[in-house]
């Protein structure tokens, strides 16, 4: 498969639709499966990887799925082509970069379903929706799950459900994650406060690109820690409580910025554009927090005529595999600043984006 050809669309976790898409960028069920009587992928043999990366493509492309799967080798792939593949979550940083051996992933064009093969566990079978959509995903994932469970046996254990390479991961396996869009709630210094208080119900929070990656631009992975002794549907309801409140709590905030120093946020928003459409060299760093001020400006009107949409393409495509893409060469950190902020002149341009 020629991994270019995603390159022109925004994955489903990029769509900006779906129920509450103001505040809910994309909800994300991941399951962690292994096969019974082979080794976890930590404690195997090379020639054990290869079978068990065979079984299970195997398993994968004859199982009974509407989504029309791809199947591509991960190992075999350029680093640029792996890094594209963590950029649109498709895949993790560790099954690019980190482990070695035979591994693969699974995915709809659509980029709705993922399944990883070999990474920690040796399946991690991943359903994304755009926005809020708890019980959308969980019907879903459940559906693929089955799926290939009729063609291999999982390792289960009848008291402690499913068996993984991660003690926090046995039982259900499931790992629920909403991606949150909270910039009022750090700028009205609220947010250290919420995430203390969702520590205390054992939920946890990531940055955009999951365990041990930083939150930026004001983008925050909150997702369950207990997999054990719950069952899934439990899970979900506690998780859609709290995400509910969360996002009373952001809005809350949004109206405090707009009653009380709206002219501020006016500011904060034409310097974002101003940047933006003006700077010579940008990082991507710098570039997620100034889209993150452009997307709150959206969402408080105090924008003309920018989608969420053309505000997510923005960001994908200036990620550094993406804009190396786009670019048609490989680029060093320098070569890459330049080339970034030449895409975001060129785009901003081209809409003609004035602020209010």
């Amino acid at each position: 498969m020629n991994l270019d050809s995603l390159l022109p669309n925004l994955g489903e976790w990029l769509r900006g639709t779906g129920p509450d898409a103001d505040v809910v960028v994309s909800t994300r069920i991941r399951l962690a499966r292994n096969l019974a009587h082979f080794p976890f992928t930590s404690r195997a043999a090379p020639a054990q990887k290869a079978e068990t990366e065979a079984k299970v493509r195997d398993a994968i492309t004859k199982a009974d799925l509407t989504h029309g799967l791809e199947y591509v080798g991960v190992a075999s792939l350029p680093p640029l082509d792996r890094q594209f593949l963590v950029e649109r979550q498709l895949i993790s940083r560790e099954l690019a970069n980190v482990l070695e051996g035979p591994r693969g992933v699974a995915f709809d064009l659509r980029e709705t379903v993922s399944i990883m093969v070999n990474e920690e566990d040796h399946l991690r079978l991943q359903v994304m929706r755009s926005g809020l959509a708890l019980d959308e995903a969980w019907a879903e994932i459940d559906k693929v799950d089955d799926a290939i469970e009729a063609r291999v046996a999982y390792a289960f254990h009848e008291q402690f459900g499913y068996m993984t390479a991660c003690p926090t991961n046995v039982g259900t396996g499931m790992r629920a994650s909403v991606m949150l869009h909270l910039p009022a709630l750090g700028i009205t210094r609220q947010i250290e406060k919420v995430f203390k208080a969702l520590q205390k119900i054992n939920l946890v929070v990531r940055g955009l690109y999951g365990e041990g990656s930083r939150a930026s631009g004001d983008l925050y992975q909150i997702s369950n820690q207990v997999t054990l002794g719950r069952s899934e549907t439990r899970v979900l309801t506690e998780i859609r409580e709290v995400i509910g409140m969360i996002l009373q709590y952001e809005r809350q905030a949004r109206q405090v910025l707009i009653r009380e120093r709206k002219q501020a946020e006016q500011d904060r928003v034409a310097r974002a554009i101003g940047t933006l459409g003006s700077a010579t060299m940008i990082t991507s760093e710098e570039t997620m927090e100034l889209l993150s001020a452009v997307r709150l400006g959206i969402n408080l009107n105090l924008l003309d005529d920018l989608p969420p949409t053309t505000v997510n393409q923005l960001f994908i495509h200036t990620q550094a595999a993406h804009l190396q893409k786009l670019m048609g060469a490989p680029l060093d950190g320098e070569e890459r600043n330049a080339a970034r902020a030449k895409y975001l002149r060129n785009k901003l341009r081209e809409l003609g984006t004035n602020p209010r």
